[in-house]
């Protein structure tokens, strides 16, 4: 992965655990590794807790960011949240999984967050 992609990717997962810290939910981790495999962001809001996959592009010519989760993505990250829940989740804890696309384009930002976005495959 190229320097320019990397900085691309922390830039959108910064602006999607900004735009969800201002729907109520608290950061709880960035990039958990398991593996080769990793959550971008894990947040939490009162006692559920959301695995989120963040997207981020510089155009639409490849499509939305949001439809680049794919089904091997999605068992990635459902591996990935077995082991972050075998190690630090909690009966009292419910789980689901977002996908935030950011749009960058010029000055101008797009978010697209879509909340249960999928369920463990």
């Amino acid at each position: 992965m190229t320097k320019q992609r990397q900085a691309l990717g922390l830039l959108g997962e910064r602006i999607a655990a900004r735009w969800m810290r201002r729907d109520g939910w608290e950061f709880v981790a960035h990039r958990f590794r398991s593996g080769h495999r990793d959550i971008d962001l894990i947040m939490r809001r009162g006692n559920e807790i959301a695995f989120v996959e963040v997207k981020a592009r510089r155009g639409e010519a490849f499509g939305l960011p949001v439809d680049a989760v794919h089904f091997r993505k999605r068992r990635e990250l459902g591996r990935s949240a077995r082991v972050w829940v075998d190690r630090h989740g909690a009966p009292e804890l419910t789980y689901r999984f977002d996908v935030v696309g950011i749009l960058i384009s010029g000055q101008n930002v797009r978010v697209q967050h879509v909340e249960n976005a999928f369920l463990l495959p």
